[in-house]
C-alpha cells in the first residue's frame, strides 16, 4: 500500500472531471430551442446565479470566522482544512447548478425536437452527471490532498494517536514513516474540520434553498391551480419563475452539497475508527495494518467512482429505450456491480497481504481480509433495498400512492391522512434494514465495518447523484415547455420524465438518511472512543445525565423540524401576497403584459437568507454550548437522543412527501378516470402536494446533515469541550 495508490487516485479524480467537462460541452453546444425558451432560460440562470452569490457572500463570513477559531484554538493547519471542506462543497454546488440550469432548456428542446423519451432522457443524464461526478471525485480528492499535505516524523504519529511509536511493533526503531507508507500521520483534527466544512456549507445550502424553492413552489400551485384555475408552470404566474429557479438552487446545489457532505462523513468516520483502532490496541495492531484502515475508504471510493463512470458512461452511449427507470436502473446496477467487484479486490490488497490473521483478529476481523468488503456489500444491498421500498411507498406505479390518489375524491382532510399513514408505514421496514446492517457489520468487523458499509452504500455517489439531478432538470424542462406553450406531446415526455425524477429523488434520500444513520453511529463510537485517551469513565445508558440528554435531543429535532416548516410557509405567504397582487391586474392574467419576476426572485432570495441562520448556527453550537456547561455525557445523550428520534422522522418526512406529490401527478395524467387537472380531487391533491413539499425538500433532506453535523462538531471538540467543562461547568 504505497503512495502510489494515493496519486491513482488522483488520476481517477482527474479522469472524471475531464469526463464532467466533456458533458458540459457536449451538453452546451445542444440548441436552446425558440426565442421564448431561451429567454426563459436566461431569467432562470440569472436568478440562480443572484441567489448563489448571496449565499455563499454569507456563508463565506460564517466559514472564515469558524476557519479562525479552529486554527487559533484547535489545530494549526485545521482552518485552512475547514476552508478546504466548504470549498469543495461551494464548487460541485456552482458547478452542479449551472449545468443544471444549461441543461434544462436543451433537455426541453431535445423533446420538441426529437419527440422521443430516450433521446430526452440521454440529455438530462448527461446534464445530470456533471453534479453526480463532481460530488465523488472533489469529495475524494480534498480528502486526498489533507494526505498528501501530512507531515512525517515520530512526533506528529504520537499526537495523532496517543500511542508512543515504540508500542506500535511494526515501527522501526527510528521511528519514521516511509513517505511511501502513506503518510500516515494526517492530524485526526484536519480529517474532521474538513468534513464539517461540507457540513457547513451543506446545511446552509440545504436550509436556503429548500426555503428559496419551497416557498415559491408553493405560492405559486395556491395561486395557479387552486386560486385561478391555471396551468401547472403558467408564466402569468409570477412565482412560476422563482419556482424554476428554486429547482435549481435547492433540488441541484442544494443536494450535490448535501451528497457530498454524506459521503465525505462516511469516509471520515471510517478514518476516524482506524485511528481509534489503533489508540484503543497499539500493543497489538501493526503499522502495515493502520495504513491499510487508514487508507481503504479512499480506496474504496475510488474504485467505486471508477464504477460510476462507466455505468454513466455505458447508458449515454447505448441505444436509448422509451423507458426512462430502466435506463437509470442499469446505470445504478453497472455502477453497484463495478464498486461491488473493485472493493473486493481492494480489501484483499490492503488487509489479504502483509497483515498477519492474529492482527485482523484483534481488530475484530471476523472474516479475515474480506470483512470490510463484506461491510460495504452489506452497504450497497442496504441502499438498494431501502431504494426499492422508497418506489414502492412513493412511486405511482404502486398502490400506496395510487390510494392517496383515490382518496382524494373525498377532499384535503382525507389526502393529508392517508398521506401521513403511508409515510409512517413507510419508516418501519428502511429502519429494519439500518438496525439488521447495523447488528451484522459490526459483529463482522466491528465499528469499522459500520463506517464502511455507511461507505459502501454510498460508493457509487456519483451515479446516486447524477440519477437524482436527472428528475430536476425535467422538472424544469416541463416547465419551460408549459411556459413557453409548446406542443403538448412535449410536456407529455417532460411529465414522464418528471414522474421517474420524483421517485429517483425520494430514493437518492433514502440511500443520504440510510448512510447517515451509519456515519452517524461510526462518529458517536468515535466520540465515545475520546473517553480512553482523557481517562475518563465511559458511560452507561442508565446514566441520569446521558438520559437527560437523549431526551433533550429528541425534542431538539421537533424543534428543528417545526422551525424549518415554519420559516417556509412564512416566505411562502409573502411569495403569495405579491404574487396575487400582481394577479389582480387584468393585463398580467389576461397573458397581455409580462408579471414582474423580479420582483418574486428578490423577494425569494431575501426571505431564505434572512432565515438560513439560524438552523446552521443550533447545529454547530448545541453540542459546544451543552457540553462545556453540562459535559460530555451530555453531549453523547444528545448525540444518541437526535439520532434515534431523526432517522424515522427523516424517513417519514421523504416519503410521505413523495408520494403526496407523485400522487398528484397520477391524477393530472389521467390515472383517475373523472378526475383529471382542475377537478375537486387535484385540488385536494395539491394541497396534500403542498404539505408534502416542506416536508421532502426542506425538513427531511437537512435532518441527515444535522445529525451528522452534531456528532462531527462534537467529535472535533471533544478535547475544548471537556477542557472548559472543567472550568465553568455545572457540577453533576
Amino acid at each position: 500500500m504505497g503512495n502510489v495508490w494515493l496519486y491513482g487516485l488522483i488520476g481517477v479524480c482527474a479522469f472524471a472531471i475531464l469526463y464532467v467537462v466533456g458533458c458540459f460541452i457536449k451538453i452546451n453546444r445542444l440548441s436552446e430551442g425558440t426565442a421564448q425558451m431561451r429567454y426563459m432560460s436566461k431569467i432562470i440562470r440569472s436568478g440562480a446565479n443572484v441567489f448563489i452569490r448571496k449565499e455563499f457572500t454569507t456563508i463565506g463570513i460564517v466559514v472564515a470566522l469558524l476557519a479562525v477559531l479552529f486554527s487559533l484554538f484547535i489545530e494549526k493547519w485545521s482552518g485552512l482544512t475547514y476552508i478546504l471542506g466548504a470549498a469543495m462543497s461551494s464548487a460541485v454546488c456552482v458547478l452542479g447548478m449551472k449545468s443544471a440550469t444549461i441543461a434544462n432548456v436543451r433537455t426541453a428542446n431535445t423533446a420538441r425536437e426529437t419527440l422521443s423519451v430516450g433521446a430526452t432522457v440521454k440529455t438530462a443524464l448527461t446534464g445530470g452527471s456533471i453534479s453526480g461526478l463532481s460530488v465523488q471525485a472533489f469529495g475524494i480528492l480534498g480528502l486526498l490532498i489533507i494526505v498528501l499535505a501530512a507531515g512525517v516524523g515520530p512526533q506528529s504519529v504520537d499526537t495523532l494517536t496517543g500511542v508512543g511509536l515504540k508500542d506500535l511493533p511494526a515501527f522501526n526503531g527510528n521511528g519514521i514513516i516511509d513517505f511511501a507508507a502513506l503518510m500516515t500521520n494526517t492530524s485526526v483534527m484536519r480529517v474532521t474540520t474538513y468534513s464539517l466544512g461540507c457540513s457547513t456549507v451543506a446545511m446552509f445550502n440545504r436550509v436556503a434553498g429548500g426555503n428559496y424553492t419551497k416557498a415559491a413552489d408553493i405560492s405559486a400551485d395556491i395561486l395557479g391551480k387552486i386560486r385561478n384555475d391555471l396551468p401547472e408552470d403558467d408564466s402569468r404566474v409570477p412565482n412560476v419563475i422563482a419556482d424554476f429557479i428554486g429547482d435549481n438552487v435547492n433540488d441541484i446545489a442544494g443536494n450535490c452539497s448535501d451528497l457530498l457532505e454524506s459521503f465525505v462523513a462516511t469516509m471520515t468516520a471510517s478514518i476516524i475508527v482506524a485511528v481509534s483502532l489503533l489508540t484503543q490496541n497499539g500493543s497489538t495492531l501493526t503499522a502495515a495494518f493502520f495504513t491499510s484502515s487508514y487508507i481503504y475508504p479512499l480506496i474504496i471510493a475510488g474504485g467505486g467512482l471508477i464504477g460510476c463512470i462507466i455505468g454513466l458512461g455505458f447508458v449515454a452511449l447505448k441505444k436509448m429505450s422509451q423507458n426512462p427507470s430502466k435506463e437509470l436502473d442499469i446505470a445504478t446496477y453497472v455502477s453497484a456491480a463495478l464498486s461491488i467487484g473493485l472493493g473486493g479486490v481492494a480489501s484483499y490488497l490492503a488487509f489479504g497481504r502483509g497483515i498477519s490473521p492474529d492482527v485482523l483478529a484483534a481488530a475484530g476481523f471476523k472474516a479475515s481480509w474480506a470483512s470490510p468488503w463484506i461491510c460495504a456489500i452489506l452497504g450497497i444491498i442496504s441502499g438498494v433495498a431501502i431504494g426499492m421500498i422508497t418506489e414502492y411507498y412513493t412511486s405511482a406505479d404502486h398502490k400506496p400512492t395510487r390510494q392517496i390518489a383515490e382518496y382524494a375524491t373525498e377532499g384535503e382532510a382525507f389526502v393529508v391522512t392517508k398521506g401521513d399513514a403511508v409515510g409512517s408505514k413507510s419508516c418501519l421496514l428502511p429502519i429494519l434494514i439500518i438496525g439488521i446492517s447495523l447488528l451484522i457489520s459490526g459483529y463482522v468487523c466491528g465499528t469499522y465495518g459500520i463506517a464502511i458499509a455507511a461507505l459502501g452504500m454510498l460508493s457509487f455517489v456519483g451515479t446516486t447523484v447524477s440519477i437524482d439531478a436527472f428528475g430536476p432538470i425535467a422538472d424544469n424542462a416541463g416547465g419551460l415547455a408549459e411556459s413557453c406553450h409548446l406542443d403538448p406531446e412535449v410536456r407529455v415526455i417532460t411529465d414522464k420524465l418528471d414522474s421517474v425524477g420524483n421517485t429517483t429523488a425520494a430514493i437518492g434520500k433514502g440511500f443520504a438518511i440510510g448512510s447517515a444513520a451509519f456515519a452517524t453511529v461510526s462518529l458517536i463510537v468515535a466520540y465515545v472512543g475520546n473517553y480512553s485517551g482523557f481517562n475518563l469513565e465511559t458511560p452507561t445508558v442508565s446514566s441520569f445525565i446521558v438520559i437527560a440528554g437523549c431526551i433533550i435531543g429528541g425534542a431538539l429535532i421537533e424543534f428543528f423540524c417545526a422551525l424549518l416548516t415554519d420559516n417556509t410557509i412564512k416566505s411562502a405567504k409573502e411569495l403569495a401576497d405579491v404574487g396575487d397582487r400582481q394577479l389582480r391586474d387584468p393585463d398580467v392574467l389576461s397573458g397581455k403584459k409580462t408579471p414582474d419576476y423580479n420582483e418574486l426572485v428578490s423577494l425569494a432570495t431575501k426571505s431564505a437568507l434572512r432565515r438560513m441562520l439560524l438552523p446552521s448556527i443550533i447545529a454547530l453550537a448545541v453540542p459546544f454550548v451543552g457540553g462545556i456547561f453540562f459535559g460530555v455525557d451530555f453531549v453523547l445523550g444528545i448525540l444518541l437522543g437526535a439520532t434515534i428520534v431523526a432517522i424515522p422522522r427523516a424517513i417519514f418526512m421523504g416519503n410521505s412527501g413523495g408520494a403526496f406529490d407523485n400522487a398528484k401527478k397520477f391524477i393530472e395524467s389521467g390515472g383517475l378516470k373523472g378526475h383529471g387537472k382542475g377537478s375537486a380531487a387535484h385540488k385536494a391533491s395539491v394541497t396534500g402536494d403542498t404539505v408534502g413539499d416542506t416536508r421532502k425538500d426542506v425538513v427531511g433532506v437537512a435532518l441527515d446533515i444535522f445529525i451528522k453535523m452534531m456528532s462531527t462538531v462534537a467529535t472535533t471538540l471533544f478535547v475544548v469541550i471537556n477542557a472548559v467543562n472543567g472550568i465553568i461547568g455545572i457540577p453533576l
